[in-house]
């Protein structure tokens, strides 16, 4: 038997997991870490923390397995996007990673528009300029940081500094790199032009791979510290969403997924490259050779039920204390008692602005249609339903763009719930499913090692062999056009809320 490891490099904590050739889960291990907000607007976080993590959580599956490290023939690490790590000649890492989630950079933003023009920009990069991506932190550093900024020999993102600690290779692939915005995402290759307009060496990136494909091996002493062999294979492994996708099967036209969790995002796979001009979705490559993804993101998905509930669900939440019961399973039960469209309330999920499909950081949540016949369990369902309408929005964009959805995934917290399941499938009016394996971007970073050590042919091969659905959630033919009126109306609310929504943020 053949083993393969997949390492996720997260936020909150790195996770690797040993799998068997199946994708049977053999060990696993997690190792949470701190972030850092030395200002409001502010993430940072440690590379060496990720360092020590992936270290320790590789040493601590293969303790855990007892399997031969003869037989561990591959690598894959999966993380998370956008974060900037810089280092010096000797590799010395020169300040702690600025994070996906750091939104100090603003005016580096309009320097971008300004310098290259937001349609060239979507042209090279597939996406408008954006406060959480590579580029921009680049350019933060450059006007903030300049003795910093002079010492940079090489820039890498968070999972490709973890490579560099296993292989010394300073290496990139397709799908990370394509959310730093120094990528031409149509031709899956680094943007002489925006490297020139910034002002960025190019030497100081790396060599740009596919998905699959074999980046470096591990260095004698980095395979005796792990316990791994010398020589084992490293590959390019993707970002956290495209390595989900694999994780899930999504590596073929017309497969999708739909993840809740504080966000939800919609995700889908495209063998031809899509670009929204208006920047409501992104584009970047795909974890499949010669593929694209798009992806859109509403802000408040889950995090709108979780509003609801801390405070407005107090007896739920002791009721399922008493019952040792999740209280949001006690909420759903709630919710299924009250009809579709919940007795005509509908919510808006803008509790944190909106990006997809309006791109209005001014947009707030709104329940509308509020009358005295309404309760608790009416809010509670319209909550639901309208975090499902705003995902329904990402797929009208997919379809505008001619990017088909015929077969969804959920996954995430909201995922495991059935009543959510039924509304995204009545809404997305085809079934969803849900995978065997939670493992996600840990099982995608695996299979993409998978195929880089020629235990399969190709990306879609291993998935289909190693990817098992669990539950299957079709539509219900009566609740499809009852939705679809709601969803008509819910689509008129926000353009009439448009210019008070900004009113509002002036006051």
């Amino acid at each position: 038997m053949s083993y393969v490891i997949g390492v996720d490099c997260g936020t909150s904590g790195t996770k690797t997991v040993l799998f068997d050739e199946t994708g049977a889960v053999i060990a696993s291990k997690t190792i949470e870490y701190p972030m850092y907000q030395p200002k409001n607007g502010y993430a940072e976080q440690d590379p060496a923390d990720w360092s020590a993590a992936m270290v320790n959580t590789v040493k601590a599956v293969m303790a855990q397995s007892g399997v031969k490290k003869e037989d561990v023939r591959g690598i894959g690490i999966s993380g998370q996007m956008h974060g900037l790590v810089l280092l010096d000649k000797d590799n010395n890492v020169l300040r702690r990673s600025i994070i996906w989630c750091d939104q100090r950079t603003a005016a580096e933003v309009d320097e971008m528009n300004s310098t290259v023009g937001r349609e060239k920009l979507v042209e090279i990069t597939a996406n408008p300029a954006l406060t959480g991506w590579t580029a921009a932190k680049i350019l933060w550093v450059k006007n903030n940081e300049p003795e910093i900024y002079g010492k940079i020999a090489h820039i890498l993102l968070p999972k490709d500094y973890l490579r560099f600690v296993l292989t010394h290779e300073y290496a990139t692939e397709v799908s990370d790199a394509s959310g730093m915005q120094l990528l031409d995402v149509p031709n899956r290759c680094w943007s002489d032009e925006l490297l020139g307009a910034f002002g960025i060496d190019r030497s100081w990136l790396g060599r740009v791979y596919e998905s699959c494909e074999v980046t470096g091996t591990l260095t004698k002493a980095m395979a005796e510290e792990l316990g791994l062999c010398e020589g084992t294979i490293v590959v390019g492994g993707a970002g956290d969403n495209a390595a989900a996708a694999v994780g899930t099967g999504v590596v073929e036209d017309g497969k999708a997924f739909t993840t809740i969790g504080t966000s939800g995002v919609v995700f889908a796979h495209t063998s031809s490259i899509s670009i929204d001009k208006a920047g409501r979705v992104h584009t970047c490559c795909a974890a499949v050779p010669g593929a694209w993804h798009v992806m859109g993101v509403t802000q408040g998905a889950g995090l709108s039920l979780k509003w609801f509930r801390d405070n407005f669900c107090m007896s739920e939440k002791e009721t399922a204390r008493l019952m040792g019961v999740d209280e949001y399973y006690l909420m759903d039960k709630a919710a299924e008692q009250v009809p579709v469209g919940a007795n005509r309330l509908l919510y808006l999920p803008y509790l944190m602005g909106e990006r997809t499909p309006h791109l209005d950081p001014d947009a707030r949540g709104v329940f509308f249609g509020l009358s005295a016949i309404h309760t608790r369990r009416d809010m509670l369902r319209a909550v639901m339903e309208g975090v499902t309408y705003s995902l329904r929005d990402c797929v009208e964009v997919f379809r505008e763009m001619n990017v088909s959805v015929s077969d969804m995934m959920a996954c995430g917290g909201g995922g495991s719930s059935s009543l959510w399941r039924s509304m995204l499938a009545d809404l997305y009016n085809c079934d969803v499913k849900t995978a065997a394996s939670k493992e996600g971007p840990a099982l995608g970073a695996a299979i993409l090692a998978s195929v880089g050590a020629g235990l399969y042919s190709s990306v879609p091969e291993a998935c289909g062999e190693i990817v098992r659905t669990d539950r299957v959630q079709s539509p219900n033919a009566e609740n499809v056009p009852e939705y679809e009126k709601f969803y008509r109306l819910y689509r008129e609310i926000y353009p009439a809320l448009r210019a008070q929504f900004a009113k509002l943020a002036a006051l």
